[in-house]
């Protein structure tokens, strides 16, 4: 009779903490660049992007804002649909082949032939930040026997609406910019 008092408070905390975190409950939000059209030429050819090095508020599920203050918070009803570095890593690859031609994949490189580039990109930050913009900071990298590229970006875009919707669009319209200023080794 215990054994079977304990497995029936057991289901009911499991039947608690299930409805507490309940999938209709959490609202989930893509990193997703619009197709781009072809509008420069391949400078880079085929190069594999290492995964995209992101500041821990920002590689979390939650999707983190500030607030006017300066604090960095984050809502656990409202996270990425997948997880952010891998995320920013394969829509910069696919950014990158789009607008340029090239031929950018993510690692591990799936080819037989190996690439003749590397791409590393480092975010500083990746934030919307209380100024109503998503900014999106850091450097990228591009090695090749040629020799290699280092630049910075700082990349502000606006943040139209209000919620994790409009913060989502764009942070992908950033990773949009960020994808050409990479494409033109500029």
């Amino acid at each position: 009779m215990k054994t079977r008092t304990l497995s029936l408070a057991m289901l009911s905390a499991v039947a608690a903490i299930s409805a507490c975190s309940s999938a209709s409950k959490t609202e989930r939000y893509q990193i997703d660049p619009a197709p781009a059209a072809r509008s420069m030429p391949d400078k880079i050819g085929s190069a594999v992007l290492r995964e995209v090095s992101l500041p821990q508020y920002a590689a979390d599920q939650e999707i983190a804002f500030q607030t006017a203050d300066g604090a960095v918070r984050t809502d656990a009803r409202q996270v990425w649909a997948d997880d952010p570095r891998r995320a920013v890593t394969l829509a910069l690859a696919s950014q990158i082949s789009e607008v340029s031609g090239a031929r950018v994949i993510a690692e591990p490189w799936p080819l037989s032939t190996p690439p003749a580039r590397q791409i590393e990109v480092r975010v500083d930050r990746m934030l919307a930040a209380a100024d109503n913009t998503v900014r999106l900071s850091g450097s990228y990298y591009v090695s090749a026997d040629g020799g290699d590229t280092v630049r910075r970006f700082d990349i502000a875009e606006p943040i139209q609406g209000s919620g994790p919707a409009a913060i989502a669009a764009a942070q992908s319209r950033a990773v949009a910019t960020l994808a050409r200023q990479i494409a033109a080794l500029g």
